[in-house]
Parts: C-alpha cells; sequence; structure tokens
C-alpha cells in the first residue's frame, strides 16, 4: 500500500539525513500526513526492537525482495501497530506467512529483557514521557458553531461527555469515548490523548479546529473586541488567526503576514474552511511593514508569535525525546531577530496590547527577549499580570517576569509555550494593573441555550 511505501521512503530519508523526519513527511506528496507522521515517529522509536526482531526472524533472508524500511515498517503493523490498514493490500499474505516467528521472536525479546510490555522494551530516551499523555484539545470554531451543539453532536456518536473538568487530573484520566470541557477555555474540548478527528466531518467542515491548549493563550489573552484592527506579525499556519477572526466575530480586520508562499497558501485554505472573512493576508516580512503606513494606523492588537526554536513543540519532544538542546548559536540568531521583530511590534504609533508568544522552552528566546524589549522602548510598556491561577509562570530573571506564563507536558498539560502581554503603560491605572480582565469562568456544565440552535453539519462540505 501507499502508506507503507511512503513510511519506508522516509525512514530511508531520515537515516541518509536528507532531512527532517518531519520535514520528510510533508514533502513525501501522501494525503494524509498525521497518519504518515503518526507511523513513521512509532516505527523510528521502535526501531531497535524492530531490528532485532526482524534478524531473529530471518525475514530478510527469506523475503530476498522484501527492503530493510519497508520491513519495519510492516512489522510494527504487524505486532506493535494497528493491524495492516485498509486491509493490507499484497504485504498482507506475505507478513502472514512469517508472523508466528515473528511474535515468537517478539515473546522471546521480552523474556531474554525481563519484561511484560512491549513499551519497557525501549530504550529510556525512547519511551513515551509527559508528551505523549498530553490531551486531544478542539478549538470549537464559533464562527460556525458553538460548544453545546458539537458536545451533542459528539454524544450522538456514542462518546461520553463528561463536563467541565475541575482539575488537570481529570484531563489526564481521560479514556476511551470519554471527553470534558476544558477547565479554562470556555471553547476546548477535551479528548484523551492520541485521539485522532482528522477525518471526523465536524474537522472537515471547518467547525473544529485541532488546536494544543497552550497556542490556544496568545489569541485568548489579546482578545481584541469586535471592530478591531489587528496585526498577525507571523500568523502561518493560521490556528492563531481563525482563533482571532473568532474572538473578532469576524468583525473588525486581521492583517495577516507571512514569508512562506506555501505554508500562506496552506493558510488561506485554513481560514476558508473556517469561515474567516476578515483577515488579509499577505505574502510580506513584517519587519518590513511601516508603522507609519496608513493601512495600520488602527491597529491597536498585534499578536506576535515569531520564529523560534520549537524545543517545546510536542511533535519534536516524541520525534526526537532525547534530543540536544537548541546550540548558543541558534539561540543567539534566533534571539536576536525576535528582539528585533518585537521592537518593531511595539513601534506601531495605535498599538494599545500586544501579546509575545513561543513554542520555545529557551530563556533567551523567552523572557531575556521580553526583558530587552521593554528596556529599549522608546514608548512606556509593561508587562500585564494575566491568569493568576495559571500555575506554571515565567523565569525569575527580572522583576515582573513571573507575570508571564509558560506552559510544559508536565506542569500545564499541553505542549511546552511561552506567553507575555505587553500594554501600554498609559492605559492600565493602578487599579487596573492589580485586576487585569481575565476569561469569565466556565459554567458547568454548559447551559442549554434559550434560543435556536445553530445547525451543526453532519457532512464534511
Amino acid at each position: 500500500m501507499a502508506l507503507y511505501a511512503a513510511a519506508a521512503a522516509v525512514l530511508a530519508g531520515v537515516e541518509n539525513r536528507q532531512g527532517s523526519l518531519k520535514g520528510l513527511v510533508y514533502a513525501s506528496n501522501f494525503q494524509n500526513v498525521k497518519q504518515l507522521y503518526a507511523l513513521v515517529c512509532e516505527t523510528q522509536r521502535y526501531s531497535a526492537v524492530l531490528d532485532a526482531v526482524i534478524a531473529s526472524a530471518g525475514l530478510l533472508r527469506a523475503e530476498k525482495k522484501l527492503r530493510p524500511h519497508l520491513a519495519k515498517v510492516l512489522v510494527f503493523e504487524l505486532l506493535l501497530g494497528k493491524g495492516f490498514r485498509g486491509g493490507g493490500g499484497r504485504w498482507k499474505p506475505l507478513l502472514a506467512r512469517h508472523q508466528a516467528r515473528l511474535k515468537a521472536e517478539l515473546a522471546r525479546l521480552k523474556v531474554h529483557r525481563g519484561v511484560s510490555r512491549n513499551e519497557d522494551l525501549l530504550e529510556v530516551g525512547s519511551k513515551l514521557g509527559p508528551a505523549s499523555q498530553v490531551p486531544r484539545f478542539v478549538r470549537v470554531n464559533t464562527l460556525k458553531t458553538c460548544p453545546d451543539d458539537v458536545v451533542d453532536y459528539f454524544k450522538r456518536q456514542g462518546f461520553s461527555y463528561q463536563g467541565r473538568a475541575s482539575s488537570l487530573e481529570e484531563l489526564r484520566a481521560l479514556k476511551g469515548k470519554h471527553f470534558a470541557l476544558d477547565l479554562l477555555l470556555p471553547e476546548l474540548l477535551v479528548f484523551p490523548a492520541q485521539t485522532d478527528l482528522h477525518e471526523h466531518p465536524l474537522y472537515q467542515a471547518g467547525h473544529l479546529i485541532l488546536q494544543d491548549k497552550a497556542s490556544c493563550l496568545p489569541a485568548m489573552l489579546l482578545a481584541p473586541p469586535p471592530g478591531s484592527h489587528v496585526i498577525d506579525a507571523c500568523a502561518a499556519p493560521g490556528n492563531k488567526t481563525s482563533h482571532l477572526a473568532a474572538i473578532l466575530k469576524n468583525q473588525g480586520k486581521i492583517f495577516a503576514f507571512d514569508l512562506d508562499a506555501k505554508r500562506l497558501a496552506s493558510m488561506a485554505t485554513l481560514l476558508a474552511r473556517a469561515g474567516v472573512s476578515c483577515c488579509e493576508l499577505a505574502e510580506e516580512d513584517f519587519l518590513a511593514v511601516s508603522p507609519s503606513d496608513t493601512r495600520y494606523a488602527q491597529v491597536q492588537y498585534i499578536l506576535l508569535d515569531p520564529s523560534c526554536s520549537g524545543s517545546g513543540m510536542l511533535s519534536r519532544q516524541l520525534e526526537e525525546p532525547a534530543a540536544e538542546p537548541p546550540s548558543k548559536e541558534r539561540l543567539c540568531a534566533l534571539s536576536a531577530f525576535q528582539l528585533r521583530v518585537l521592537r518593531h511590534a511595539l513601534s506601531f504609533p495605535a498599538l494599545q496590547r500586544l501579546v509575545y508568544s513561543t513554542c520555545s522552552l529557551c530563556q533567551e528566546e523567552n523572557e531575556d527577549v521580553v526583558r530587552d524589549a521593554l528596556q529599549q522602548s522608546l514608548r512606556p510598556f509593561r508587562l500585564v499580570p494575566i491568569l493568576p491561577s495559571w500555575p506554571h509562570r515565567g523565569l525569575d530573571t527580572f522583576p515582573g517576569a513571573e507575570h508571564c506564563l509558560r506552559a510544559s507536558p508536565e506542569t500545564t498539560l499541553t505542549g511546552g509555550f511561552f506567553v507575555a502581554v505587553i500594554e501600554r503603560a498609559e492605559v492600565l491605572s493602578s487599579a487596573s494593573l492589580a485586576e487585569v480582565p481575565t476569561p469569565a469562568p466556565v459554567p458547568s456544565p454548559v447551559p442549554k441555550r434559550k434560543r435556536r440552535r445553530k445547525a451543526v453539519a453532519s457532512e464534511g462540505t
């Protein structure tokens, strides 16, 4: 089947250093990149185990036309995966001839190493860590539907709704077809880890956005009221942009910039599917955008999520659990760029509120950039204290850094993330600094609306 051939090609490319695993997956032209990525990651994680089983069973000696990388993918599916998807094509009868031998060698390996579970065969660096336990967060796109209608839809599909979660432990304990409402974000549903909704009709229709909880924080904390003019400075792939549009209720204007034409084209497709109509896309370097341009004279809100090391990304933690941290040289180059773009954003004359975020764990890209930008700004800006109950705060590297947020699989059950909210000083009174508005608490369970509900699409259109 094409899936297994594509997975084998990616594994060979990674081994031959032709690119990163994720880059090779997206360059493969395989239609379902999420499915391919998951298969390749898991096969690679068990690579040493699979090599040992294949060698002991003599599979490659018996099937001389079977290439090693393809054999590894097929044996993973047979012994450790979901079985042959779509029937397995011509590979299923080939592997069936060796199935008993392969299973016997896997069992022998467990006995030899004194373990009972497949997971225990892995080396320490390859075992699933906290990143693998992060739930599947699903943001309801309020431009097209509402949370209670989506909840009803899933309940009709046999899912069990647990209401609003009261703790991270409740989210961590979700299993099977149980799901809940997030304890902080009122439009965020939470499913068990590894739940795959890419083929779900509501996702394909743009009613659902598959977006990590930490990635939802920037737009939520920027909180532009409907009618505002907003800049999304480094916008692709577009999840945060679509979230901004939902908060604006498509009323106002989002100026979204990105230099990567391919990513911008994918973003345009995402925004169209999500029903976003208030966004103006530009293939342009945000640093080249003039703050004095009259088109941006009314921009009071900026979301800045610049290029970063990505050291907090869940996909990287799962793909390379023992990866080395970014080099000092790379961090120096990235932080210099991030500081430059943040200072540029703070120079827009009408700016009142800005959110700076990264999916990095590194102080150089986070607290250090925010500290230097505030010190160097010619206008009076200050950090805003936000979400006082959030358990993971900024590193204590300068006064006020505790107002920033950090996120991680261990502390917040999300991807690794950093968020800082910056406001023009004169718009904050001493009282407002003490009580910066935060999102209203979500009632539990989601209340039934008295007005007639919008219809939720049941097909992928």
